[in-house]
């Protein structure tokens, strides 16, 4: 049975396999020395400090600045570039243009739709159109308005369902459109039914159907987007970028910059948040490297804040109409979804985003039918791509929406039906076959419920004071990668010389997350030493094995597994030097506390250092390498790969709020976020994880927007896009669910993403319980939530 713990509460005795971890035939350690521990980030005391170096700190000799001309046209064919008066500017040291790199790139094998700066036409306001480094960035902001662009403008594509309809081919945005629509700005349709929908829906007891409609928003990250390129004196390119995922930057730098991959080096620098805003290989990058092979000078390129806006690639626009079915004892029999969503300019993301946004309705329910027709469209606006919880946040509304209103259409409590409906442990789904490990929903529910008196406030509470319910799942990573070929999804390199430090080597980027620190917590634990003794190197490409990066909650579960692997590796090697050095067997030694402790004769020991010099004898360092590949998953038709993860996270939580019926603005009060993380490698990262993704789904929830006037964006700053601040965000008790995962790093998986998707129904769930009102568009702010509750009284007063 899966433990509950949390915001001070004991965790119950009873932990399922406790100390349970070794493969290599040694019995289990009683008690773990490392995993479970509440451990302070290891970058932690750098980013408070301020000794923490970001890309836009750095400093070469001879520096050059660069800044990017952006399009004022959202589509419109370029006739003329002229960059004779920039060039001649005193100070100027280089011009670049679209003319400068005709490769193509992308994300995305599928969609390799983007240019480093627009060619013959641009496709939305602010996309980057020429670029400049000069000595100062003063120069090259002075530069960049000295570029005479002449644009024809074309007709512009501003709403999703303008780009369903028949066009030209000029006024296609791209050439490379779904094939089963070629004449229009459909990027990826996604058709899908399994089992009896109409059967279900002409026999269920209730049916439950809305209309939603989510705007788009942005990561928000800190730090705005900042590199410094630098083609050296050997003729290597290094680039300098807070990137999560290096690997994919590297390839794209390849492809545009027309060089092997060996002749370039990734170094990612401290990540100033990232969210999935920062897995793209970008534009800026392409842009600076060239402007270095150029000049043969350090490039840096820092974005002001409504550059970093229109580089986009966050959470997609979508409007959706779901239906969902019910029997009389509250069982779910069919969902039918039919969702569009914005991808903007580019594709990005977007294929992956079009099958999640149906597929991942797949729970955490048991969906006996289901039918989903998915369009991800371009259009003229900023790119969308992935943003924390990809693919599922805006769909999860919805459903756990229409289960709210079965709920009551029903007479049922809607705790209850969800716990009527939820997946079990050790079970396949019904269609896409996604493999159900481990799942504590229940137990996290059922621990929510209690801590937050549910029985005695639901549907109990004065007007205007409510209480709501959301759960959610999420995968711990993509079964299946990006690129399609026979390398590990992720690797990890052990390096132990006569110092006695451990060096792990991985690319798997630490973005704030605590990477770094889940690396040093696998590797210490089997190998026994402490945690000050681990340093983990993650930042270049050189030195780093190829590592899919940190998006789609991979890290822990994927990266964990080969750090595991790559310790129980150097384990057996001092395990056989222990055993020379006492005539023990091998197999016969614990590790823990910088100790080597034969089990039989627990008087039997060898320190750390001495196993490890033992273990040196006649080969010098130390050296392993352990690696992660998920297993074969799923099942054979188009489009089944998409959600297939080797585990999947659980998440249910309840929030409480007041809703001011006079002016519509909603107060959460307090939340109780239970999450199923499978075991908890740091209880205060996963806390951490859970009150991140709370506060930033109460910002898409209540005030989060992108704005726009036509294809202008009005708020591209911190001013006028509204994030919750310290005093907007409830207090947040965090409830860790361990339910052990038997393939997860000594038990874990996800809990970066996951957490984000059910705070947000469960605030409209809230919001109903309080005021009565169904809120069908996100954000719900003052105006909407006001104009729901004017609606329902002008209702009763005509007696409908």
């Amino acid at each position: 049975m899966p433990t509950v713990s949390g915001s001070g509460e004991t965790k119950n005795e009873h932990q399922l396999n406790k100390g349970v971890w070794s493969d290599n035939g040694a019995p289990a350690a009683a008690e773990f020395s490392v995993i479970g521990k509440r451990v302070p980030l290891k970058d932690a005391y750098r980013k408070v400090t301020g000794e923490g170096v970001y890309a836009d700190d750095m400093k070469f000799p001879g520096m050059l600045y660069s800044r990017i001309l952006h399009a004022e046209k959202a589509h419109a064919k370029i006739k003329r570039i002229d960059t004779s008066r920039a060039e001649a500017l005193p100070g100027v040291r280089a011009v670049v243009t679209g003319n400068d790199a005709a490769n193509r790139f992308g994300v995305l094998p599928v969609s390799q739709d983007e240019l480093s700066m627009a060619r013959e036409k641009v496709i939305y306001n602010g996309e980057p159109v020429a670029a400049v480094a000069a000595d100062t960035e003063e120069i090259a902001a002075e530069a960049i308005w000295l570029i005479d662009v002449e644009y024809e403008p074309l007709e512009e594509f501003l709403k999703p369902r303008d780009s369903l309809k028949d066009v030209s081919p000029e006024l296609q945005i791209h050439d490379k459109v779904e094939k089963k629509h070629p004449n229009t700005n459909i990027h990826k349709a996604v058709d899908q039914e399994f089992g009896d929908v109409e059967g279900a829906f002409k026999t269920a007891e209730a049916i439950v159907s809305a209309e939603f409609k989510f705007d788009g928003i942005s990561h928000g990250f800190t730090e705005p987007h900042a590199i410094v390129a630098h083609w050296d004196a050997d003729d290597r390119l290094q680039l300098y970028t807070p990137q999560q995922v290096p690997h994919y930057t590297h390839r794209a730098l390849a492809k545009v910059l027309e060089l092997p991959m060996h002749r370039i080096q990734v170094i990612r620098t401290m990540v100033g948040g990232g969210f999935g805003g920062k897995s793209d290989p970008f534009q800026h990058e392409m842009i600076a490297s060239l402007l270095s092979m150029k000049t043969r000078r350090p490039v840096k390129l820092t974005m002001d804040r409504e550059e970093t806006f229109l580089t986009g690639r966050g959470r997609h626009p979508t409007e959706g109409k779901l239906a969902m079915a019910f029997d009389k004892e509250g069982k779910l029999t069919a969902l039918d979804s039919d969702i569009i969503i914005d991808g903007g300019a580019y594709g990005s993301f977007g294929v992956v985003s079009a099958y999640y946004n149906g597929v991942l309705s797949n729970g955490p329910y048991w969906m006996p039918a289901f039918r989903y027709h998915g369009k991800r469209v371009y259009s003229n606006r900023i790119p969308s791509g992935a943003m924390r919880g990809h693919g599922s946040v805006n769909p999860r509304y919805c459903t756990e929406t229409l289960i709210d209103m079965a709920a009551v259409k029903l007479g049922l409590d809607p705790c209850e039906i969800r716990l009527r409906n939820f997946l079990p442990s050790n079970t396949l789904t019904p269609y896409h076959k996604f493999r159900i490990t481990s799942n504590g929903i229940r137990e996290g529910l059922a621990e929510a419920m209690r801590r937050s008196e549910w029985k005695k406030k639901w549907g109990k509470l004065p007007y205007g004071h409510g209480i709501g319910v959301g759960c959610a799942w999420y995968i711990s990573g993509s079964a299946l990668p990006i690129h399609w070929n026979k390398l590990p999804q992720s690797t990890v390199h052990i390096k132990i010389d006569m110092d006695g430090g451990v060096t792990v080597h991985s690319l798997a980027a630490e973005i704030g997350q605590g990477s770094d620190t889940m690396l040093a917590q696998c590797v210490a634990e089997v190998i026994g030493c402490n945690l000050e003794r681990v340093h983990v190197k993650s930042t270049t490409t050189d030195t780093a094995p190829i590592d899919l990066g940190s998006y789609s909650s991979r890290v822990t579960f994927m990266a964990g597994n080969a750090a595991r692997k790559a310790a129980e590796n150097i384990r057996a090697q001092l395990a056989a030097a222990a055993s020379r050095l006492t005539g023990q067997p091998a197999q016969y030694f614990d590790f823990a506390g910088e100790q080597v402790i034969c089990r039989s004769k627990p008087d039997v020991r060898v320190t750390f250092m001495e196993a490890l010099h033992e273990a040196q004898a006649d080969i010098g360092a130390l050296i392993a390498s352990g690696s992660y590949q998920a297993p074969p998953l799923g099942t054979t038709f188009k489009g089944s790969n998409a959600g297939l993860s080797p585990s999947y996270s659980f998440s249910a939580f309840i929030c409480e709020l007041k809703v001011d019926p006079e002016t519509g603005f909603v107060q959460p009060l307090k939340i109780w976020a239970a999450h199923d993380c499978g075991r908890a490698l740091n209880p205060l990262a996963v806390e951490g994880q859970i009150e991140g993704s709370v506060h930033m789904g109460l910002g898409q929830a209540l005030t989060e927007q992108l704005r726009y006037r036509g294809a202008q964006l009005l708020n591209g700053n911190f001013l006028d896009y509204k994030i919750p601040t310290p005093y907007d965000t409830p207090e947040i008790e965090a409830i860790i669910v361990e339910s052990a995962d038997p393939e997860g790093p000594f038990g874990a998986k996800e809990c970066g993403e996951g957490a984000l998707a059910p705070i947000i129904p469960a605030v409209g769930n809230a919001i109903y319980d309080a005021v009565g009102v169904r809120m069908f568009e996100v954000p719900m702010t003052p105006d909407r939530v006001l104009k729901a509750i004017e609606a329902k009284k002008r209702a009763e007063a005509k007696g409908e």
